[in-house]
């Protein structure tokens, strides 16, 4: 029966066209959860023993058929080539934010990013990354958006609790240290840079002096006065 319901949980993971729930594969096997989880675990150690090309691999909270990653370079020269599915660096940091903070609304994103994430999230929906998942109870209820299986699937991961920790891609003290540093010999450079510009372009004394300072010309005088240059009037 052990054999019978080790070809039956690869009959069935072959088909899916979704990571398959230890739970469900119990019941279609008439196993239990344990009996179940000792088998996969089996065949993934069988199929690394043979050196496949495939793995047997627990993502989404289930188990599935994914590829070797020593045979990456052979399945993108397959899918990717001559496709431009890539998702740009501003999708690649809305993802982000999404995976770490949801669920979070479209304007919580866009304020950490700084930019309208609108655009970019609606991208992210139609990939199907991304997923409306609740609603804030607050004032305009908000859309809520989190990650979906998809994303789990295509970065391995079982459950979001696995993504890695913030605190690993923050850098030390010293590196810190260094970056500020940097930054402010960058800024006192600029402000000297300026301050030689504005000197270069500032008109002398003798300029300022003969310009606005000095009185205005005699004009001649006009009117009844008929050119007079006493300004007396004639009878």
């Amino acid at each position: 029966m052990a054999d019978e319901a080790v070809r039956a949980i690869e009959a069935i993971v072959m088909v899916a066209d979704h990571p398959v729930p230890p739970e469900v594969l119990g019941q279609l096997v008439e196993q239990s959860l344990e009996q179940v989880e000792e088998l996969c675990s089996e065949l993934a150690l069988s199929y690394e023993a043979e050196d496949r090309g495939f793995q047997l691999q627990r993502v989404a909270g289930g188990y599935r058929f994914v590829t070797h990653p020593d045979m990456a370079p052979y399945v993108e020269r397959f899918v990717v080539e001559g496709q431009s599915s890539r998702l740009s660096a501003a999708a690649l940091e809305t993802l982000a934010i999404v995976a770490y903070k949801q669920p979070v609304s479209r304007a919580q994103v866009s304020a950490i990013r700084g930019v309208d994430a609108d655009g970019v999230l609606r991208t992210l929906v139609q990939r199907g990354f991304v997923e409306e998942v609740a609603r804030d109870p607050g004032p305009g209820q908000a859309v809520l958006y989190g990650t979906t299986t998809m994303f789990l699937e295509r970065l391995g991961l079982d459950r979001v609790g696995d993504l890695p920790a913030l605190g690993e891609f923050v850098p030390d003290a010293d590196v810190v240290e260094a970056l500020e540093h940097g930054l402010r010999l960058d800024a006192a450079a600029s402000a000297t840079d300026v301050g030689a510009a504005d000197a270069v372009d500032e008109p002398s004394s003798g300029e300022s002096d003969a310009g606005e300072g000095s009185p205005p010309a005699a004009q001649p005088a006009t009117g009844d006065s008929g050119g007079d240059p006493g300004g007396s009037v004639r009878p």
